[in-house]
């Protein structure tokens, strides 16, 4: 392995242990905690290193929210593989979707309430994001209905699925009723 190469392997290193880092850390404490210096003494690299990999905590929520969303695409894919049907297919999804956004909550306010400087559906948006939105695509192009298109039809079962992940989350809608509302979701809006 030449220098270089050492040197480009080393500073990806060190990029993902900041991005790493900084997750455990809003996941444990939230993002107010997540500071470039609570992050160079939890890493052990200084301040200024930080900054040659990220100008500043923007652009390290954008990182985890890239990160996030490759997750969130990967447990959609797989849930929806391993259903049976259509029915089953969406409800996998949704169920899925809502699970990350429970389990991993300073992973989708990076993603959804948090300016992380990432561009939605734009000529620019990062790949990540282009793939969250098709592996959700993927699975209600097949329901979207005849004549409707399944890009608009994805954007608004997504919006319902967003809703009821950051009212439950607020305590505006009762966690016990998460399995009602998924399935009053995919029967009326998916006609399934």
């Amino acid at each position: 392995m030449s220098v270089q190469e050492r040197k480009q392997r080393d500073r990806a290193e060190r990029e993902r242990l900041i991005v790493a880092t900084a997750r455990e850390l809003a996941e444990q404490q939230g993002w107010e905690a997540v500071t470039t210096r609570r992050l160079a003494e939890r890493i052990e690299y200084s301040q200024p290193v930080l900054y040659s990999h990220f100008r500043g905590k923007r652009e390290i929520i954008g990182a985890v929210a890239l990160e996030g969303v490759t997750e969130m695409a990967a447990a959609l894919r797989a849930a929806t593989r391993a259903a049976d049907g259509p029915r089953a297919r969406v409800t996998a999804l949704a169920r899925t979707y809502l699970d990350f956004a429970a389990r991993n909550p300073a992973v989708y306010d990076a993603l959804f309430q948090l300016d992380g400087g990432l561009a939605f559906a734009e000529e620019d948006t990062p790949e990540p994001l282009k793939d969250g939105f098709a592996a959700l695509l993927e699975t209600l192009a097949d329901v979207a209905g005849e004549g409707v298109d399944p890009g608009l039809f994805t954007e608004v079962f997504w919006a319902a699925l967003h809703g009821q992940a950051t009212l439950t989350r607020a305590r505006r809608l009762p966690p016990e009723d998460t399995g009602r509302r998924v399935q009053l979701l995919v029967d009326r809006l998916a006609g399934l």
